[in-house]
Parts: C-alpha cells; sequence; structure tokens
C-alpha cells in the first residue's frame, strides 16, 4: 500500500514522539544533596565520591546538586525536606533523628562507647539493623552508618570537672537526650541549630556547647568558644540516607549501585574526618584555640549513668546498655 501525505504525517509525528520519550527517559535524574559544612569538609567530600562511584557503574543516569555550607538548612530542617521528597540526600547525626526514631537514642548515650571500633561493632549488629528499620518506615533510607568523631565540651573559659558546668548555658542539639545529658550536670541546655549557633555563642546568648573537633573548625567556633575539653563524651554516629519517596521510584538496579556507593563512601568518610581533625585543632591552634584535659572522668560518668537509667525503658532496658557498655 503506498504511503500517502496523511500516512506520512502520522509516522512523522508517531516518530517524533517516540525520539521525545526516549530522551526523556535518557534524562539524568537529579539528586539533591544537602550538606552542613564547605565543599572542603568530610561531610561534603563524601558525596563527591559517592556521585562519582555511581557515574562510573550508571554513567549519564543521575545528576548530583550537590548543596553545601547548609544552604538547605539545619539537620532537622533537611530531614524534613529528605521526608517530604524536596531533599533527596544528606548525612545525619543519629542524634537529630531520633524526633522520628527515639530508637536512635541508644548511639547517642553518654560514656556508652569506648572507640569508633566499639561503635562501629554495635551500629553494623542486630542494634544498628533495627535502627535502619525504624527509620525506613519513617521515611529514611539509610544503608551506611558513619562516625563523625567524638564529641567534646567547648567553653569561653576552661572547664575541667563536671561541677564546672552548674548553671552554665549551654547550647544543645534538638534531641531530649542531650538536654537530659547537661542537666545532669547543672547546666542549662537550650536547643538551638547549628547554623544559628556561632551568633548565639558571639551574642551571649549561651556560653558553651559540644561537638566534634571536624566541625569546630568547619564553623570557626574556635572564635567565641576557645576552650575544648577532651571530654570525648559521645562518639557521634550517623548516616547516610535518602529519601524514601526518592528511592522507591529506582530500579532494583539503581538502588543496589546507591547503596553500594553509600557504603563504600560511608567506610572512608571516618578516615577523611581523622584527617580532617588533625588540621582542623591545627587551625584552631593557630587561631588561639586551646585544648583543655578533664579530670576525675569517674564524675563525668556519673552524670551520664543518670541519663542511661532515665532513658533505659525506651532503650530495651539498662541491663541492655550496660551489655552494649562491657562490649567495648
Amino acid at each position: 500500500m503506498p504511503i500517502t501525505r496523511r500516512h506520512f504525517t502520522a509516522l512523522a509525528v508517531a516518530g517524533a514522539m517516540t525520539s521525545l520519550a526516549r530522551s526523556a527517559s535518557a534524562a539524568p535524574r537529579t539528586v539533591t544533596v544537602a550538606s552542613l559544612l564547605g565543599e572542603d569538609k568530610p561531610e561534603t567530600r563524601i558525596w563527591h565520591h559517592i556521585r562519582d562511584r555511581v557515574e562510573e557503574r550508571l554513567p549519564g543516569r543521575f545528576s548530583f546538586r550537590i548543596v553545601a555550607n547548609a544552604a538547605l538548612g539545619g539537620e532537622k530542617e533537611v530531614a524534613e525536606g529528605i521526608r517530604l521528597g524536596s531533599i533527596q540526600a544528606s548525612l545525619s547525626t543519629l542524634s537529630a533523628l531520633s524526633t522520628w526514631v527515639p530508637e536512635t537514642q541508644l548511639f547517642d548515650l553518654p560514656f556508652l562507647f569506648d572507640d569508633a571500633d566499639h561503635l562501629m561493632r554495635t551500629a553494623k549488629g542486630k542494634s544498628g539493623q533495627a535502627i535502619q528499620g525504624k527509620l525506613a518506615e519513617q521515611g529514611f533510607v539509610a544503608p551506611g552508618f558513619i562516625i563523625y568523631g567524638a564529641r567534646h565540651l567547648l567553653t569561653k573559659t576552661p572547664v575541667r570537672r563536671p561541677e564546672e558546668m552548674e548553671g552554665v548555658r549551654i547550647r544543645v542539639i534538638q534531641s531530649p537526650l542531650h538536654q537530659l545529658l547537661w542537666s545532669a550536670y547543672g547546666a542549662n541546655p537550650t536547643a538551638i541549630p547549628i547554623p544559628e549557633t556561632y551568633n548565639a555563642l558571639a551574642n551571649g546568648v549561651v556560653d558553651a556547647m559540644d561537638l566534634t573537633k571536624s566541625a569546630y573548625a568547619g564553623f570557626h567556633l574556635y572564635e567565641v568558644v576557645p576552650c575544648l575539653t577532651e571530654t570525648a563524651h559521645i562518639w557521634a554516629a550517623g548516616v547516610v540516607y535518602f529519601s524514601a519517596a526518592f528511592w522507591n521510584g529506582l530500579t532494583e538496579e539503581e538502588q543496589e549501585v546507591l547503596s553500594a556507593a553509600a557504603e563504600e563512601g560511608a567506610a572512608l568518610f571516618y578516615e577523611m574526618i581523622k584527617d580532617d581533625e588533625a588540621r582542623s585543632m591545627e587551625l584552631a591552634r593557630k587561631a588561639g584555640g586551646e585544648v583543655v584535659q578533664p579530670e576525675d572522668r569517674e564524675a563525668w560518668v556519673a552524670g551520664a549513668r543518670k541519663v542511661w537509667k532515665t532513658v533505659a525503658p525506651d532503650l530495651g532496658g539498662l541491663e541492655r546498655i550496660e551489655a552494649i557498655h562491657r562490649e567495648g
């Protein structure tokens, strides 16, 4: 049958539609990633690593839009964006996710873990797997655990003993457990998002806080709280996580590739953190920062045990907490 002008037009339109469909399907999927710190910090560099690994295995499939310097908000704001699907990926401390999954507080208990290895063994065991399941129920897909380093006390004047915290106004993250911790030492905790903390310290709204060494320098906090007491009271655990709304729209292959890249990035993250901590503390020292050694560690631990007892009913009981502590 000869091809009429009408047939030709119909074929041309069908061909154009097919071409457009193929182009649309080939368009890379945008992955908006939120990072609290700058391009040179591990919190952002990990995403460059993940992006590159994904591109190696699935070239052209994704376009990573990595937004640094807390431009998309603090941890709580980012977590809300993750749940809504407006942000596809980020890192988060487990502390910040306790609003949705209170069980994450297990990994945030003060003086529970002896070191990073102790923390990671627990995270990769049954306790960590249970947390991953709970997070997924709340819209957070977390394929990899990360270690931010230890949290230390930051103050305007040297603090060595817990009784010196009596009456001190201290900034804490937006977590009830952290409020309990510093209240146990007689301090007055105030929850303030991290992007607002520098100004709060500079203006005297609060006079102390706690944070990792890497973030201490990353936010230039040595300028307003120059004394770092090496309490290492909490080994800060976190996750590489994705929005479930985004994740559930991926193919099984895409999920496997992103999960593998996230786990690889998580493994490298702590190595980046350790290197960054060394550089950060040198920067802080040159700017007038001072490292202070705590005294009477048993008194510090005694305050922490008050917190253990308070939250134990929600975390499987005090016996479970003590067992994890002994595993160190």
